[in-house]
């Protein structure tokens, strides 16, 4: 009897991961042209603009980065002086992170890059699929949901 075999061209973790890195790719030429930053550096950017203060452990919960990646993105929005960091009173460990008035401008300045990318990638479909794909995404999110609650 032969192996099976896993078709990766066919597997959804696997289409879903390749589809969500595509759109990362080409989102991540705006940023990186306007402002050369990373990945990591943009998602915390874009975190602390939507959510104000944050501690490095939400921003890795909330964008689903590793701490490393997290830190090192802090450390490098800290040197340009976009973020400034706040130690908890309560917990020295912790820190609060928060965009400055220039981290901020930046902030402002892609929310409306951030929106267009994303009106020109739906507008490739029509009503009825962009329907079906924000349908269809909630219900894997909710899955996943359900997967980490059982134990």
């Amino acid at each position: 009897m032969e192996p099976e075999i896993l078709e990766l061209e066919s597997f959804l973790p696997y289409r879903l991961y390749r589809l969500a890195d595509a759109v990362s790719r080409e989102f991540a030429r705006v940023y990186k042209d306007r402002h050369g930053l990373t990945r990591p550096e943009w998602r915390t950017l874009a975190g602390l603009g939507q959510h104000g203060t944050m501690t490095a452990t939400a921003l890795g919960d909330q964008s689903a980065m590793h701490k490393t990646k997290v830190s090192r993105a802090v450390a490098e929005l800290e040197r340009r002086r976009w973020l400034t960091r706040t130690p908890d009173e309560n917990d020295r460990r912790v820190e609060h992170l928060t965009l400055t008035k220039a981290g901020l401008a930046a902030y402002r300045e892609m929310v409306p890059l951030a929106k267009a990318f994303e009106r020109e990638l739906l507008a490739k479909f029509s009503d009825g699929e962009r329907a079906a794909i924000a349908e269809g995404l909630a219900a894997l999110e909710r899955s996943t949901k359900e997967l980490k609650a059982v134990p």
